[in-house]
């Protein structure tokens, strides 16, 4: 058990605060593709590594510090729905 299970979208402040990344979205874009195409479950992380603190998601791979904590022992489920929960959080911040 890694303390995601049951987790859902905890962002403190609204989305539309988060300073994304240049090119953010496109990288983790881009894994959320490879991931699709191999079927491997890959980490989101780009290497930005910034938290927002009007959002407290991570201004790279729009994931909260619990979920990037917790990413090493989570399994497959769970870091499927930490991906649908990022590909809603990219989404609003585009829109």
């Amino acid at each position: 058990m890694c303390g995601l299970e049951n987790a859902t979208d905890v962002a403190v402040g609204p989305i539309e605060k988060l300073q994304v990344q240049p090119n953010a979205i496109v990288l983790v874009a881009a894994r959320a593709q490879l991931m699709a195409d191999t079927g491997e479950v890959i980490s989101p992380c780009i290497s930005v590594c910034q938290m927002s603190a009007a959002t407290a998601l991570c201004e790279g791979c729009f994931r909260t510090g619990d979920e990037i904590a917790a990413w090493g022992n989570a399994g497959d489920d769970v870091k499927r729905a930490v991906w649908a929960r990022i590909e809603v959080r990219m989404a609003a911040v585009q829109a």
